[in-house]
């Protein structure tokens, strides 16, 4: 059973200013987005930015041809014709929400001493991987680099 309406309201945070080539994140997508309601504002706040100046990081040669392209913002870059419009941006997101989804796991492991609370926070720990392997995805398939699997024999 699922309980509803137990947690008072979260505080709507104000969205956080990018670079100008990419879009604004806005706390409070992510917090519905991702379900993560019980994070303190200044705890989501951090996560979002450290995930943003890493994926923009990541991103930055992909920015910068864009740029010498002429396209100020990614709003400009033209999909593909697979593509639908906004797909660009939601990958993105997509981005980092997974990087501060990884890292907001990381921070908030179980203190607990006991071997129960050992497995969990490496169940937590194996959670923080997939959402960074999600995040190293939508960036590949943002820039359009194809996903490789590895495989030792």
């Amino acid at each position: 059973m699922i309980a509803h309406g137990t947690n008072p309201p979260s505080p709507t945070l104000e969205p956080i200013a990018n670079n100008g080539f990419w879009p604004e994140i806005n706390p409070n997508d992510f917090r519905e987005e991702e379900r993560v309601h019980s994070v303190t504002p200044k705890r989501l706040t951090q996560s979002l930015r450290a995930a943003m100046a890493d994926v923009n990081r990541q991103l930055a040669d992909y920015q910068a041809e864009q740029q010498e392209s002429g396209r100020a913002t990614i709003d400009e870059v033209p999909v593909e014709n697979w593509q639908t419009p906004g797909d660009l941006q939601l990958l993105y997101r997509r981005a980092v929400y997974a990087q501060a989804q990884a890292d907001l796991l990381e921070r908030y492991r179980d203190a607990s001493a006991t071997g129960e609370g050992d497995e969990r926070g490496e169940a937590k720990d194996l959670a923080a991987d997939d959402y960074r392997a999600d995040a190293r995805w939508a960036i590949a398939e943002l820039t359009g680099i194809n996903h490789t699997t590895v495989e030792l024999i």
